[in-house]
Formats: structure tokens, C-alpha cells, sequence
């Protein structure tokens, strides 16, 4: 009895691997720019590596491309390969190359300091929004930077905290 329920779904399994198999991919080559594109930001960081605010920008001719790379830039962490943060003012590059369909991001450090270190990252602005906006409608009252909750103190190593720590979200 054993044999031919075997038998019946290795059929079942092949047969819906020949289904796979015959189902052509979908053709999102087709929805990709077929020119280069090139965008700038100017991004003042905190002292634990987050984007707190885009100062500039250079966009590109593709507003889709413009807004996806600015989110990217409004979600950035940026240290330094030790692991170190420098506050300071950044320039944050993304350049499409449409023969490879992959995007380049480059970073510089324009000066250090000049910005505010203790600064709430623009990751957890948008988190404490999207928190309020569940709970309650929007309403238009004071500016954003009255409801912004204070920076985390930093408890990891090199004295800064984990990426969980900063976003106050559990280990996975």
C-alpha cells in the first residue's frame, strides 16, 4: 500500500515540476529604465551612522528612480568599515547602469560635524508617524521636530548600538 501512494505523489510532484518548468518568467526586464540614470543627496548624519535628513538633491530625469533612491538615502546607515560613526554632512550617489540593471551606490564624507549628533534618525521619524497615524488621524499641529522622540544612548560595541537596538526591534 505503501509503493503505490509512493508512486502516486512522485507523479503529482513531477508533474507540477514540468508546470513550473513551463511557465515562462515574468518580464520585468521590460519595466526597467533603458537609459543610465544619476542621482545626488546632501545627508546630515547622527552620531550613531543614520540619515537624519536629506540637505540637497540632484534628481534624475525618472521620478520613480528619484523617489526609490531618496527613500534608500532616508533609510541609510552609514559607518565606517570598523564599524565607527562620524556626524557630519555626507554626499549619497546612485548611478543605474541599464546594461548590468544594477545601481551603484557611492558615499563620501563631505565635512564632519555641523550637524546636530543627537539628531533622531529619519528611520525612526517614520516609524513614530506611521505609529501615531494608527492610532489617530493626522492632525495638523506642531512641526515634526516637537514629536520626534529622543536618540537611543549607545550600549553596543564601539560604544554604538545594533541596527535592533536603534529601531527598537527584537532579535530575529
Amino acid at each position: 500500500m505503501r509503493a503505490p501512494l509512493r508512486a502516486a505523489l512522485l507523479a503529482v510532484a513531477a508533474a507540477f515540476a514540468l508546470l513550473a518548468a513551463a511557465t515562462p518568467p515574468p518580464q520585468l526586464k521590460a519595466l526597467l529604465p533603458k537609459v543610465a540614470l544619476h542621482t545626488e543627496f546632501v545627508v546630515a548624519v547622527n552620531k550613531l551612522g543614520q540619515v537624519t535628513k536629506i540637505v540637497s538633491l540632484k534628481p534624475s530625469k525618472n521620478r520613480t528612480y528619484n523617489l526609490q533612491t531618496g527613500g534608500n538615502a532616508l533609510q541609510a546607515f552609514i559607518r565606517t568599515p570598523d564599524g565607527k560613526a562620524v556626524s557630519g554632512t555626507y554626499r549619497l550617489t546612485y548611478d543605474y547602469n541599464p546594461k548590468t540593471q544594477l545601481v551603484h551606490r557611492g558615499v563620501a564624507l563631505l565635512h564632519a560635524g555641523g550637524v546636530d549628533p543627537n539628531a533622531t534618525g529619519a528611520v525612526n521619524v517614520m516609524i513614530e508617524d506611521v505609529k501615531k497615524r494608527g492610532k489617530k488621524p493626522p492632525s495638523p499641529g506642531p512641526e515634526r521636530s516637537a514629536e520626534m522622540t529622543p536618540a537611543p544612548q549607545p550600549t553596543g560595541k564601539l560604544g554604538l548600538p545594533s541596527l535592533q537596538q536603534i529601531l527598537k526591534t527584537p532579535e530575529p
